[in-house]
This record gives C-alpha cells, sequence and structure tokens, in this order.
C-alpha cells in the first residue's frame, strides 16, 4: 500500500511537470489592510487637499456670516454655528465620497480593489477614513470662526474630537453607500449633492423653526445627533448625558452606515 501510495505521487508529479502548486496567501488582517488603503487614499488625494478644504470651510463661514443677519444669539446662533461646522463633514465626507465610488464603480476600479486580499470593509472603511481627515482644519476653523462671530464660549470645543469622527463615519457610510448603489455615476453625484443640501438645510437652521414633517426627516439624518451634541457645549452649563447621548447614537448610526457602505461594495464588486 505504501509502494502504490509513493508510486500515484511520483505520477502526479511527473503528470504536472514535477511541480506541486502553491498554496494561495492568507487574506490580510483587518487593521492592517485598512491602514494600508487608509495611506493610499490619503496619498491620492493629497494634491486636492487645499482646495477641498478650502471650497467647504469658505462655504461654512459664509453661511454663518449671512445667518449672523437674522440670528443674534441664543439657542438659534449655536445651531447655526454646530450645523456649519459639521456641514464641514458632510460636504466632504457624503459629497465627495459618493462621488468618488460612483466613479469608481463606473470606471471598472472596483475590480482592481476585488482582486485584492483585503476584506472589504477595510476598502470602505479606508477611504472614508482618509476623505473625513480632509475635514478636521476646516471644521476647527468654522467653529472658532463662528463662535467668535455670535460671541459663543470656545471653552468646550474638544468636543469637536469626538463630533468629527463619529458624525464623519454616519456620513461617510452614507456617501459610500449611496456612490455605490447608484446604477449611474451622474445619480451618485446628485445624490451626494441632495445629501450635502438636505445637511445644509436641515443642520444649519435652527430645529424649531422648522415644520413638523421636516423635523422629523431632521431626526434620520446622520450628522444631526452630532450637530446636536456640538450645539449643546455652547450653552454656559451644558448637559454632558444629553451630550453622550447623541454622541452614542451618532456613533450607532456610523456602525449602521458603515455596516451598509460594507454591502454595497460587495454587491457592487461581484458584478
Amino acid at each position: 500500500m505504501e509502494a502504490l501510495s509513493t508510486g500515484a505521487v511520483r505520477s502526479a508529479a511527473a503528470g504536472t511537470g514535477g511541480r506541486t502548486a502553491a498554496p494561495l496567501a492568507p487574506r490580510a488582517r483587518l487593521l492592517p489592510a485598512l491602514a494600508a488603503v487608509y495611506r493610499a487614499q490619503l496619498s491620492r488625494a493629497r494634491v486636492a487637499r487645499i482646495p477641498l478644504l478650502f471650497v467647504a470651510t469658505f462655504q461654512s463661514v459664509g453661511i454663518m456670516v449671512l445667518m449672523r443677519g437674522v440670528v443674534d444669539g441664543g439657542a438659534e446662533a449655536r445651531a447655526v454655528v454646530a450645523g456649519s461646522s459639521v456641514l464641514v463633514v458632510a460636504f466632504v465626507a457624503l459629497n465627495l465620497l459618493a462621488q468618488y465610488f460612483g466613479q469608481l464603480r463606473a470606471s471598472g476600479g472596483l475590480d482592481h480593489y476585488a482582486t485584492l486580499p483585503v476584506p472589504p470593509a477595510a476598502v470602505v472603511l479606508g477611504a472614508a477614513g482618509a476623505y473625513a481627515s480632509f475635514t478636521v482644519p476646516g471644521t476647527i476653523v468654522t467653529a472658532v470662526t463662528g463662535s467668535l462671530l455670535f460671541q459663543l464660549p470656545l471653552t468646550h470645543l474638544w468636543v469637536l474630537a469626538a463630533v468629527v469622527p463619529l458624525a464623519g463615519a454616519a456620513l461617510s457610510g452614507l456617501g459610500a453607500a449611496l456612490g455605490l448603489l447608484a446604477p449611474r455615476q451622474e445619480l451618485a453625484t446628485l445624490l451626494g449633492q441632495l445629501g450635502m443640501s438636505a445637511a445644509l438645510l436641515l443642520g444649519v437652521l435652527p430645529a424649531d423653526r422648522l415644520p413638523g414633517p421636516i423635523g422629523w426627516a431632521r431626526d434620520l439624518l446622520p450628522s444631526t445627533y452630532g450637530v446636536e451634541a456640538l450645539a449643546r457645549t455652547f450653552d454656559p452649563s451644558p448637559d454632558w448625558t444629553a451630550v453622550a447621548l447623541d454622541l452614542s447614537v451618532c456613533a450607532a448610526v456610523g456602525v449602521a452606515s458603515l455596516g451598509a457602505a460594507t454591502w454595497a461594495y460587495r454587491r457592487a464588486a461581484v458584478r
């Protein structure tokens, strides 16, 4: 029996030219793959960093200057400054990421990522993190400018360290899902623009000024809870329990939206 087995092995080796198939390399782990995709995306978009930061920041500061003529202070001023600050995140993380993934799908760029031994979640999270990283300087500049413009305290602006990544994750996941699910690149661009417009109208305008049905739509917008958390910190004595609750909801929405984007990536990559 041993001789037959050895002969069978030799015959198989001879039939394949004396070579045996090499085992496939294991798939990359999530965290190393995520770091690699993040660095690649950050390097790719570095050329467009200054224009992106300028446009997003100038847009938000311009909105605050316009609203300064109709809003004096109080809760309305806090809502305007918080909404304008998070709008910088929406411009990049939602609008531009939807356009990027829509273009990537239309040009066949997803085929490149599909051939790499990286988890789909690493591709989505890496791209989302890279785009959201561009929003940090603009968000800080907008928040500081708005606080000075409306004479709001700067004491608790450190909460941006939580608001930016959590709101960025929620909006990035939504933007990536829109871009991957849109059947055409033009539709992905349109959906990204509509999402940013919703973040502008529903985030910057004070909640008590909105009609009932539109107020319900505001509650469904992922960035709303980041806006509410930041607006509460402008109070003389912030309700930190409410701030933590808003941030927790924002984090939960971010996990859900990034999960939806990962599912949309798998769906688009196999087509």
